[in-house]
């Protein structure tokens, strides 16, 4: 049964304070037709197409060293070889023909000739670069050192040796002329930090490239946002890399395939926002966004997913992260988080769909969230101890009761407060000096059950019959 057919058949009574803005539709309630996960491989071919670089290439190699489909292992690997040929990073291109072992035939053997050839014209690149650099230096050509450096830093990145490029570029900083150049070896340094898995030394960079702001064009801040994302999911801090990852305006597009695209964005902006946004932030940041709409239009399951949250269609929603869930393990980026974002999605819907009400038949929640009762039971537990949940359990009758507080208390607690409630010294009480409508004195009395009886008839008169109140 889903959420929305099950929430309107619980054994329940409404809560007044309501718990969503809108309450899970009926099974009588015609929704609109919604696109379904095949749940089908990763269509391995298409995916690496939307990089470019060395993360493409490691992005086929961690698909292949992550999936369980010998078919799908050997395509990456045979795509990761053909992409390494085209550059000169011999040494990862003797990682993947040792991971291939001969299984796709005599073209993908080691070829000693290519490494041979390459690593010659390495050599010979090399020497012409120092010659260049020792140049520039014994001339004092500033912007001269700084490229010189720039291109040692190029030389050793396209080589594999991402500890000396990194070196290279952050030591053209002293030779910086223009903001510009600047953000150019802030770029380079976060590029090469996070191949690195260097985070720290990419939020570090990052920070020093918004401190020029005159020099961020639109493209420029899209990547440093992207960046900056990445780093705060990389430390499990999921809340601000949604609000990074939704901070990235349109003008990204393409720009920033060797790092991240767009489709990454929408998935890890969308997963990391429901598992830390509450319901007004989902809806104001994420589903009204205009920019980040255009993201999730490019990835419609994680799309309907959040539409499905907030409307209290756990069900679906459950579903489509379920078919999700092969692909995005075999994401290098979340890979690591998400089963801990599951585990605070699941966690968030089972308290959402538990706050509009006093009580709730375990069975049929159980139903909507396509589990056991006694695994649902399991994990009401655990939110009940962790305070996450108000509510005690009769596991007798499978009933879930919430522990709402006494609303007429809390209301007149709350415009005593409102309504000027001060401390008497004189009584070590508290009093209600004037009345707020007449300004009558109703006198000192303690606060609790006594005081609530005699404000709330004073109040209730005072507000419904302001004419003859205080006669």
């Amino acid at each position: 049964m889903d959420g929305e057919e099950g929430a309107s058949n619980l054994m329940m009574e409404a809560n007044g304070t309501g718990g969503v803005d809108e309450a899970p539709l009926s099974s009588t309630t015609t929704r609109r037709n919604r696109p379904i996960i095949s749940g089908e491989p990763l269509d391995i071919e298409a995916y690496a197409g939307l990089y470019t670089g060395r993360t493409k290439i490691n992005r086929l190699i961690f698909i292949a060293s992550h999936c369980d489909n010998p078919a799908m292992q050997l395509e990456a690997l045979r795509m990761a070889s053909d992409e390494i040929k085209k550059g000169e990073n011999t040494q990862l291109y003797r990682e993947v023909v040792q991971k291939i072992e001969g299984r796709l035939g005599s073209n993908y053997e080691m070829d000693t000739a290519w490494c041979s050839t390459i690593e010659l014209k390495a050599e010979q690149r090399k020497e012409k670069l120092e010659s260049e650099l020792n140049s520039y230096r014994t001339n004092l050509i500033k912007e001269s050192i700084r490229m010189g450096y720039n291109d040692f830093g190029d030389f050793y990145y396209a080589h594999g040796a991402l500890g000396d490029a990194f070196k290279s570029y952050v030591r053209t900083r002293d030779y910086c002329t223009t903001s510009k150049h600047i953000i150019q070896m802030c770029l380079s340094a976060i590029l090469v930090s996070i191949e690195m898995v260097q985070f720290s030394n990419v939020s570090s960079y990052v920070s020093k490239a918004e401190q020029t702001p005159e020099a961020l064009d639109p493209p420029t801040t899209a990547k440093l946002c992207c960046a900056a994302g990445l780093a705060h999911l990389e430390a499990k801090k999921y809340k601000l890399a949604a609000r990074k990852f939704l901070e990235v305006g349109p003008e990204l597009g393409n720009s920033y395939s060797e790092v991240i695209v767009p489709q990454d964005v929408a998935t890890y902006g969308g997963l990391c926002a429901l598992a830390s946004f509450d319901r007004t932030e989902l809806k104001n940041k994420v589903i009204d966004n205009i920019n980040f709409r255009d993201f999730l239009e490019l990835v419609p399951e994680v799309r309907e997913l959040i539409n499905d949250f907030y409307s209290s269609h756990y069900a679906s929603c459950l579903e489509y992260l379920g078919n999700l869930k092969p692909n995005l393990m075999l994401d290098i980026h979340l890979y690591d988080h998400v089963e801990t974002l599951y585990d605070q999605i699941r966690n968030k819907a089972l308290i959402q769909y538990t706050l509009p009400f006093v009580s709730v038949d375990m069975r049929m929640m159980a139903d909507a969230f396509k589990t056991s009762v006694v695994g649902l039971e399991k994990e009401l537990e655990a939110l009940i101890t962790d305070n996450q949940i108000q509510a005690r359990i009769d596991s007798h009758n499978k009933i879930l009761y919430a522990r709402h507080a006494d609303q007429r208390n809390a209301t007149f607690q709350r415009e005593s407060l409102n309504h000027g409630l001060k401390h008497d010294p004189e009584f070590g009480n508290k009093v209600w000096p004037d009345c707020p409508v007449c300004k009558g004195k109703i006198g000192s009395m303690v606060v609790g059950s006594a005081f609530n009886e005699i404000f709330g008839l004073h109040y209730f008169v005072q507000l419904m019959f302001p004419a003859v109140h205080h006669l």
